[in-house]
């Protein structure tokens, strides 16, 4: 089985999961949120539902952004994945909104008096709480499978659970202020709750579109690049160093400088070296073009 094939089965095994997950978690917060008297929940069960419907689009951007290197796609099609994760990015903003919105009507009607908040039960309570430690868990293990499979889609699924994680904590927080007689703390809660999910949101659209731009890699990269190239000491100079982002990893564009009476065959064998040495050192990294200057020295120019 190739590497793409293996990511691929990483990321498909990995949302298969989580939708059933979600979809448990969706049946038990709206059953606990009617029966239990709590809306928030309710609201909470509703994005549940939200998720699975991000499941199965990172379901199928897999199948697409993990075919093999084709004559029209020289560079792959895991750009697809990066797109996908922006679109993550804009479910989890929606998110901040929905649950931002419904708490700040319900803070101007328990200000006006033209509502009040029921007293939820205990087992709604729960549910919440359940909530808040699944979702943990799947966004540790979603987090690790993001770098098994190298995919910025699955990146955004494991913070669309941490998100998750917010949202259901704040539930928590209003079920149990309602419990105590605190009502108004409902709203103000999920209002900063829904701040921390935006501020999610922006940082998940702003990653993926970083890859899809061609943005830098970050200075640690370029400085263990550096690193490598230091232990050839038939390197006189670096030259030029690029690079830029593609899906999760880098391309590296080097130029290097040579001493001007070494061979064709002598430079290409010490490019070479580098450039598999780059590759195999830097586990960000995907492919390093290496072009190779001719060094002159102040020696060699007053001879």
């Amino acid at each position: 089985m190739t590497q793409l094939k293996q990511e691929e089965k990483i990321i498909k095994r990995n949302t298969l999961f989580t939708m059933i997950v979600n979809i448990f978690l969706a049946a038990i917060k709206l059953v606990s949120g009617i029966l239990g008297n709590s809306l928030v929940l309710i609201t909470d069960s509703i994005n549940s539902i939200g998720d699975v419907l991000t499941n199965i689009v990172v379901y199928i951007s897999s199948i697409f952004s993990k075919k093999e290197i084709d004559s029209e796609h020289p560079y792959g099609h895991e750009k697809i994945d990066s797109i996908i994760s922006i679109f993550v990015g804009v479910v989890i903003i929606y998110t901040a909104y929905e649950v931002g919105s419904s708490a700040i009507i319900l803070l101007i009607n328990l200000i006006k008096g033209d509502a009040v908040v029921n007293v939820p039960k205990w087992f709604a309570l729960a549910a919440a709480m359940l909530t808040i430690v699944v979702k943990e868990l799947l966004y540790r293990k979603t987090i690790r499978d993001s770098k098994k499979a190298n995919s910025s889609a699955l990146k955004a699924q494991a913070l669309d659970h941490r998100s998750d994680t917010y949202a259901s904590f704040g539930a928590s927080v209003a079920i149990i202020a309602a419990m105590l007689g605190f009502g108004f703390l409902d709203p103000i809660v999920s209002i900063i709750i829904a701040i921390l999910i935006l501020k999610l949101g922006i940082e998940v659209i702003l990653s993926g579109v970083n890859q899809v731009v061609d943005r830098a890699a970050s200075p640690e990269i370029t400085e263990q690049i550096k690193a490598v190239i230091s232990k050839y000491k038939d390197v006189k100079s670096i030259d030029d160093i690029k690079t830029r982002m593609f899906a999760m990893k880098v391309y590296v564009d080097l130029e290097i400088g040579l001493d001007y009476f070494l061979t064709l065959e002598a430079s290409h064998d010490i490019a070479e070296r580098i450039h598999e040495d780059i590759e195999n050192t830097i586990p960000d990294v995907l492919h390093c073009m290496i072009h190779v200057n001719p060094y002159y020295s102040r020696d060699n120019l007053t001879e």
